[in-house]
């Protein structure tokens, strides 16, 4: 039997207890009974209810797209707050969209707009690690670097609490490792440990060389040899670095054992067979990684993944018209509206649409939850660059598919798209939403760092959204 950091009984661990059951432990004690004796009274599970999405795409802007320049906008307010960009009507009375976005028009009525999230971290890598984790960092700090008692992401979490049962992996994240200045937590499983890492993809799923080496052999090496996991650790060591790195610190046998388990998957390696996809498909989708990504998060919802994240760019961004996220300051002569009518905006118009009606007339939506947004917003007022800054006191998501209303909008900013007027919403919050609807209880609580019991979230369901 594998060594675990806390108590097992059957099918039940103290990693997956809610708070209520944390207290009844806290409760028992002072009647001599301990956590163990409590273990092996009961068994439970973090599974809530039937899940309403099999799969979660997440979809991160990094960078912070603006909110009153996309889907908050707000025609009447004063010159230097207003979008220069002009609004259009969409499908959906009353849910008006920048006019950049004329594709995304006829989609509206598939989507929910959470238009008032909100919370107060205006460097990026903190801000982002919020919108990963669903928990609020310790501090608002550009230097915010990854430590052990800092939260894992969502793929972790779910791969520790409702992990796949076939080979395909359970939480993916590619193509890119997200970072600013320093890489931004919040992108692994932290004191998960290393086996609930996503498997990581950082190749270019518009390559036409793209091939995962994880999952292919060199001809000198059956399969049979690696039933050794020795003979297999000898292979990841020689032939794929970006495995071995994912398991350089702790729980590398289970990883390793993960991997033996894809490599001999024949539905694994179809799934990450892009090349095989219809051109006139991939085409609809725009050969850019952005675009390819997103096309490869359809393959794998397909083939049964349950946490997928696509970053939008490796970099904040913000001085070039042709990559990069989001953060359009205005800085080195650049333009924010000259960048997003160039660069973001064209591919988000092709990107975001062909994802969704892909998912739709493939029957995937009602059961994927598609998450389209940023760590935070742009400011409402205009600075001097002609640009905008940080704003994380008020900005918009976009959630379409599986449990979430559809042509629907959620909360409302105040006339400046400035600060929540109604409905207030933290990314607390749409943690808690993101695992109800997968069907995992909220309240569950997993084990920290020195066997200390830690919620996988805050934040309290979205009822208001829920279809």
């Amino acid at each position: 039997m594998r060594k675990r950091n806390s108590y097992q009984c059957s099918n039940f661990s103290a990693t997956n207890l809610t708070r209520r059951q944390w207290l009844q432990l806290g409760g028992l004690g002072l009647l001599g009974l301990n956590a163990r004796t409590m273990l092996q009274a009961q068994s439970a599970s973090p599974i809530a209810t039937v899940p309403k999405a099999k799969s979660v795409v997440f979809l991160f802007q990094w960078g912070g797209p603006s909110q009153i320049d996309m889907f908050d906008m707000k025609p009447d307010a004063p010159s230097g707050i207003r979008s220069p960009l002009s609004m259009i009507s969409s499908n959906v009375p009353g849910m008006p969209i920048c006019e950049n976005l004329n594709r995304m028009a006829p989609l509206m009525d598939k989507v929910c707009l959470i238009r008032s999230l909100h919370h107060d971290m205006v460097n990026h890598n903190s801000a982002g690690y919020y919108a990963l984790t669903g928990h609020r960092p310790p501090v608002d700090d550009i230097r915010l670097k990854d430590t052990l008692e800092l939260y894992p992401g969502y793929g972790p979490v779910v791969d520790a609490l409702a992990p796949n049962r076939h080979p395909m992996p359970t939480a993916v994240s590619f193509p890119y490792v997200i970072s600013d200045g320093s890489a931004t937590p919040g992108q692994h499983a932290s004191f998960l440990g290393k086996k609930h890492d996503p498997f990581l993809i950082t190749e270019n799923p518009a390559s036409s060389h793209f091939r995962l080496p994880e999952l292919s052999l060199p001809e000198s090496i059956g399969f049979d040899r690696l039933m050794s996991r020795r003979e297999l650790q000898k292979y990841i060591d020689a032939s794929s670095r970006a495995l071995d790195r994912s398991a350089m610190v702790s729980g590398m046998d289970e990883y390793y054992d993960k991997a033996l388990a894809m490599l001999h998957s024949e539905n694994v390696r179809k799934a990450f067979d892009i090349q095989s996809e219809p051109q006139a498909i991939r085409e609809e989708y725009g050969l850019t990684p952005y675009g390819q990504s997103c096309l490869l998060a359809r393959r794998l919802v397909e083939a049964g993944s349950k946490f997928i994240t696509v970053y939008f760019s490796p970099s904040i961004g913000g001085r070039s018209r042709t990559d990069g996220g989001w953060d359009t300051h205005g800085f080195s002569d650049t333009r924010m509206y000259e960048i997003v009518n160039e660069y973001h905006l064209p591919l988000t118009n092709q990107v975001l649409p062909a994802f969704l009606t892909d998912l739709d007339r493939r029957g995937l939506l009602e059961e994927t939850l598609v998450v389209w947004m940023g760590e935070f917003g742009r400011t409402p007022r205009i600075n001097s660059n002609i640009s905008r800054d940080h704003w994380p006191h008020c900005y918009t998501a976009l959630l379409a598919g599986a449990g979430v209303k559809s042509g629907f909008v959620y909360g409302a900013s105040d006339n400046h798209a400035a600060y929540p007027a109604e409905n207030p919403v933290t990314p607390d919050d749409l943690a808690a939403t993101l695992f109800h609807l997968l069907g995992i209880d909220p309240h569950t609580h997993v084990m920290g760092v020195n066997n200390r019991p830690l919620p996988i979230s805050n934040g309290s369901v979205i009822s208001g959204i829920l279809a």
